[in-house]
């Protein structure tokens, strides 16, 4: 299934996942930098600045994480569930053939 979905340029949920993170993460040295530069305060209130973005930035990327987190147990659990579907039908196969 990523095989085909690499074939025809799609991303599977943990690709996105990854690629909005490493967008946020740009996007927060960006804006950092941009700040920085640009600045019209004083030094105290620019740190203060900085300090706040800094929390909101670490929040989100909690946040993020217990979302990738989240998609991970999905998908665990979806496979254990197909896993086990497969089971059962390799059993009643066997029970078949046996007669």
């Amino acid at each position: 299934m990523s095989q085909t979905l690499r074939d025809k340029g799609e991303t599977g949920p943990q690709e996105e996942c990854g690629n909005r993170l490493a967008w946020f993460l740009t996007g927060v040295m960006i804006g950092a930098t941009a700040a920085l530069l640009y600045a019209p305060r004083s030094g105290k209130q620019t740190r203060q600045f900085l300090t706040e973005r800094t929390h909101q930035g670490r929040e989100a990327v909690t946040e993020t994480s217990k979302d990738i987190a989240d998609a991970g147990i999905e998908m665990f659990e979806r496979g254990r569930k197909i896993v086990e579907d497969a089971a059962d039908l390799f059993e009643r196969g066997r029970k078949l053939v046996r007669g």
